[in-house]
């Protein structure tokens, strides 16, 4: 995968923009750090490309949400302990 730095974008975007396509994808750095993805698309396909994109954010939410469960010990709580969870913070929420 190629890695790209900000000035590289603003001072070659037109070559970029012909390898992008046979790149498929690159990292845009700033200061030596990724910041964004660029990805290869088309016109006919980009509805289809951010949905994907959407849903793999969605997953890796979940992911880290499941993680922090495993790692908080609230994974192993029953259906009563969540209600009871649950309860509490929406009154907390109703106090605000």
């Amino acid at each position: 995968m190629r890695f790209i730095t900000i000035r590289d974008l603003r001072s070659k975007s037109v070559q970029i923009q012909r390898e992008l396509p046979k790149e498929k994808e690159m990292v845009l750095t700033s200061n030596g750090k990724p910041i964004a993805i660029l990805t290869a698309t088309s016109a006919d396909r980009v509805e289809e490309s951010l949905c994907l994109i959407r849903r793999v954010r969605a997953m890796e939410a979940v992911d880290l949400m499941q993680r922090c469960s495993v790692e908080a010990g609230t994974d192993r709580m029953n259906s009563k302990e969540i209600n009871k969870e649950i309860a509490v913070v929406r009154k907390e929420r109703q106090t605000k």
